[in-house]
């Protein structure tokens, strides 16, 4: 069987930088050129970066895609590596067309895009695979926005035949690139799938599926990095025919997966140059026919998995160091106020930022209690992030000597002169300003507007409660794993939260305790069950209306609140969305 070196380059784009990316790009086919690669993949719109949004229809910001990828083919031949085989992906457009109705008599022209890939060798693109229709509402959702293509591309390198799909070709049941493949020896996949708990067990299943069901091996690339409330976690793998993984990358890391396979020669000459399959076309292209030497394999790669909280913790780290960097700040701000929120996000930002770049404020009032302070303290003693302290008693005062307000009011007072501080600070100084707060919290809008909820990224807002203290946990027992010392005080996970806003407050004199709150909330948000479903599952129907009521009345403050990286499959913002002005409520 004909021997293949295959070399998958799981890179971090970034949106828009179509020079940098490109510049990424051949430097991973120089590395792939001197582990003696024959064939390169590259995800999913890796030109562009992804998810381009609206960015799709912009006709200028096609023609510079298309033209980067010119100039990229002519650049890797100039520098030596024009007889490597390399597959990148990017954005390109089918044709123009015009939109109808007002904008046509406006005489505005609309383009239609494409998610594609291009086969680059010898200085040349010899090869093209279009996916027409590219969305422009963010991300391609894998399971319920699949839009087929009309065509497969099918490549024949070093005497074997390799088809090419992009994205969710593969989550499409019923005939797929992965069909069309069953003659190939191997199929690609470049992706930009982003990461939600759990999905690396669900994508190697389903490679495994597809590598069956088309009888070839499948090798498949995936973006890593943050990109707004997206986090791309990399996890690119291959499988062989048998469905067998063969090779991983790692989770949440650029990486160049270098792997041998042995593999079916391509059946006689190339087929026609356009035939049909399962009533797709497919388009065939010989680049090279001739095998490869036989060589020596190199021993595949299996990376090393994150458990379960690793996931989300390495995911959150990876999504707040891109939005700051590739936002191009340098320092991030938050609020210290010694509670377990506020400690995890430090913690977050000094793995992802370093000690040096992260500055906690802590605000403490007439009703802060001691360990508040000393817990804030506690944690920059152990973590080295910067803590400066901003008494706001005295501004209080001066507050309530003209407004005498009083119950919520005054609390939020409070709430809201700390964040005058922290954008006061921010705007001094450019830090990126971070929202301490939870999901729980966002659920049932437990938070103050233009308070707590000020900031430019909110680094947990996709975590339960109940997670934001295992995930503390787990960073401490990961701390302990490698002979360091835990960052976050264990009397800030055991203590009772309280946002100590009037003496002696606690969360739950606001909200049901975390752990009963959480589960009604796993049901009625992220399975989107229906109030008399929560209740069959055995929650006491006056803690269901309570819930709910609270959840349906804050979707105003979650449109308000600021970005942060997605770990779950409900996130809000992204994935939950109901109206503001809204009759409909459940009923019991």
């Amino acid at each position: 069987m004909p021997q293949l070196r295959l070399a998958l380059a799981q890179v971090n784009a970034r949106v828009g930088d179509l020079r940098g990316n490109a510049e990424i790009v051949v430097e991973q086919v120089r590395a792939a050129s001197d582990a003696g690669a024959h064939l390169v993949v590259l995800p999913e719109m890796v030109i562009t970066g992804y998810p381009i949004e609206d960015l799709a229809y912009r006709r200028s910001f096609i023609e510079a895609s298309q033209r980067t990828v010119k100039d990229l083919a002519g650049r890797l031949q100039a520098e030596g590596l024009g007889h490597l085989v390399v597959v990148v992906g990017h954005l390109d457009s089918a044709k123009p067309v015009t939109l109808a109705a007002l904008p046509e008599r406006l005489g505005v022209p609309k383009n239609e895009p494409t998610n594609s890939a291009s086969v680059i060798t010898g200085g040349e693109v010899v090869a093209r695979y279009d996916k027409h229709h590219l969305p422009n509402y963010g991300v391609f959702d894998e399971f319920r926005h699949f839009v087929p293509g009309d065509e497969t591309q099918v490549i024949q390198v070093h005497g074997v035949d390799v088809a090419i799909a992009i994205c969710e070709d593969i989550w499409q049941d019923g005939p797929s690139a992965a069909a069309d493949a069953a003659e190939a020896g191997l199929l690609v996949v470049l992706n930009g799938s982003p990461y939600e708990a759990a999905k690396d067990d669900t994508r190697l299943t389903l490679c495994s599926r597809r590598a069956v069901e088309g009888d070839c091996a499948l090798a498949y690339v995936n973006l890593v990095g943050g990109q707004d409330e997206l986090v791309f976690d990399g996890d690119s793998l291959v499988v062989d025919a048998r469905g067998e993984l063969v090779a991983r990358a790692a989770q949440f890391q650029p990486e160049l997966l270098v792997v041998d396979l042995d593999l079916p020669a391509a059946t006689a000459p190339m087929p026609d140059p356009e035939t049909h399959f399962h009533g797709l076309r497919v388009e065939r292209t010989i680049v090279s026919a001739d095998p490869v030497e036989p060589y020596s394999p190199v021993a595949p790669t299996l990376a090393r998995r994150w458990d379960d909280l690793g996931e989300r913790y390495q995911a959150i780290v990876l999504g707040l160091r891109d939005y700051v960097e590739k936002n191009g700040f340098s320092t991030v701000l938050m609020g210290l106020s010694g509670g377990i929120d506020s400690t995890l996000v430090g913690a977050i930002a000094v793995d992802a930022l370093g000690a040096d770049r992260v500055f906690g404020v802590s605000n403490p009032s007439g009703w802060s209690t001691e360990h508040s302070k000393t817990d804030a303290a506690e944690l920059a003693r152990r973590t080295g992030l910067q803590l400066d302290t901003v008494p706001i008693a005295p501004v209080f005062e001066a507050y309530q000597s003209l407004l005498h307000l009083d119950g919520l009011a005054e609390e939020n007072l409070q709430a809201r002169i700390r964040a005058v501080i922290w954008m006061g600070l921010s705007n001094q100084h450019g830090h990126l300003v971070l929202a301490c707060g939870n999901k729980s919290e966002l659920a049932t809008g437990y938070s103050t507007i233009y308070g707590d909820a000020v900031g430019a990224y909110a680094p947990i807002k996709d975590l339960p409660k109940t997670l934001v203290w295992e995930l503390s946990r787990w960073r401490n027992d990961w701390a302990d794993s490698r002979g360091e010392g835990p960052p976050i005080p264990e009397n800030t996970i055991s203590k009772p939260p309280s946002a100590e806003l009037r003496p002696g407050q606690l969360d739950t004199d606001s909200l049901p305790d975390y752990g009963l709150l959480d589960a009604v909330l796993d049901a009625y948000v992220e399975r989107d069950l229906g109030v008399a479903a929560v209740i069959a599952e055995g929650f006491d129907p006056e803690l269901v209306e309570r819930v709910v009521t609270l959840v349906d009345r804050a979707e105003y403050k979650r449109r308000q609140y600021p970005p942060g990286p997605k770990v779950s499959k409900r996130n809000f913002g992204r994935d939950r969305r109901v109206p503001i002005t809204n009759a409909w409520r459940e009923s019991l």
